[in-house]
């Protein structure tokens, strides 16, 4: 029943303890917006035309799976710059790439990436505004930033609503983001955030919130999620967008594209653990009941080993009600959300 939803659930333990989890933790590109993020900006910084920048960066970005290098490589067709192949490519989880070309090497990634160099105001302006930044250096200089805005994806908010009909205490965005983007998207979802995170820090948050005493929940897509997915208690994979890393990790891959899934499994998952806590109960008071009626002669052996089939009549149909699960349009989802980062500056 949960596969014909596209729900595919790695083992019934990772059902009983989503059934018990009160901490969700979700991941933002790709997980909580759409993961197609629009370049807004290109800004240069040292002379060096947009044109060039931008063939620079994409060309940097040519082999990453991140949803912001498809944006810039997306943007540098649009502008009819050709993109060639690096050299050389190293992806850096948690800071960007580093690729050499033209026998050059450049780095393009979030501002940690920039070290101990000194960040253009530039960065600031676009992270206030509530932009994704990418900033880009050439042999260890900062040349150019570019700005990109992302989408929340359009049944988060109902879906967000009905986990906390779960009884779910604490919905926390945990992100590699800067502090005025998370802020910008927690708030409209009206959950809490931490950002300015690598994939080790997100390890932390899981452990730490296990450690005091929670089943914790995480819900990724991408590489930089994949080992916190791992350490959850139960690891969520959106199986559509995410990649094969993160899905490999997960306990549980919603394999359509449709945030409704989240509540519908934490539904099944309840709706399965208090059906499992019937059948128990229903078979531990029926043979309370023979045994004793047996004991003192009131129930002849052979109708009592005869009546040994019923509580299994009785148990598969109880269970056949798992069969019967909600399944959700994506066609009767609400409005679309709020862009993400609602604010737009000129390139």
């Amino acid at each position: 029943s949960a596969a014909n939803r596209g729900l595919i659930i790695k083992g019934g333990r990772y059902l009983e303890a989503l059934a018990k989890a009160d901490v969700v933790l979700v991941d933002k590109t790709g997980t909580l917006t759409l993961g197609q993020p629009q370049i807004t900006d290109v800004i240069s910084l040292n002379g060096m035309s947009t044109g060039e920048l931008l063939r620079m960066t994409a060309t940097a970005e040519r082999n990453s799976e991140h949803p912001l290098a498809d944006a810039v490589r997306r943007y540098a067709r649009e502008q009819d710059i050709a993109v060639g192949e690096p050299e050389a490519f190293e992806a850096i989880p948690g800071f960007g790439v580093r690729a050499t070309i033209d026998g050059r090497v450049v780095a393009a990634g979030n501002p940690r990436l920039a070290g101990d160099l000194e960040i253009p105001a530039q960065v600031d302006e676009l992270q206030t505004a509530g932009k994704t930044v990418l900033l880009v250096t050439i042999d260890g200089r900062i040349v150019g930033v570019l700005g990109a805005e992302d989408t929340i994806r359009r049944e988060v908010p109902a879906a967000i609503d009905e986990l906390r009909q779960y009884g779910i205490e604490q919905i926390t965005l945990l992100t590699g983001d800067h502090d005025a983007v998370a802020r910008s998207l927690a708030g409209r979802l009206n959950i809490d955030y931490r950002a300015n995170l690598l994939p080790d820090d997100k390890i932390g948050v899981v452990r730490e919130l296990q450690a005091r005493g929670h089943t914790v929940v995480m819900i990724g897509d991408g590489v930089n999620d994949a080992p916190a997915i791992a350490q959850a208690d139960v690891g969520i994979a959106m199986g559509v967008a995410g990649t094969p890393v993160a899905i490999e990790a997960a306990h549980i891959a919603l394999m359509r594209d449709d945030w409704m899934l989240v509540p519908d499994v934490f539904r099944t998952a309840r709706r399965t653990m208090g059906i499992v806590r019937g059948n128990l109960g229903f078979t531990a008071v029926y043979n309370l009941l023979g045994l004793s009626l047996a004991a003192f002669g009131f129930l002849p052996p052979a109708i009592a080993a005869a009546a040994q089939a019923i509580p299994d009549i009785g148990i598969l149909g109880n269970s056949s009600r798992l069969l019967r699960g909600r399944r959700h349009d994506p066609t009767q989802a609400s409005e679309p959300a709020p862009e993400a980062n609602p604010q737009t500056s000129n390139p």
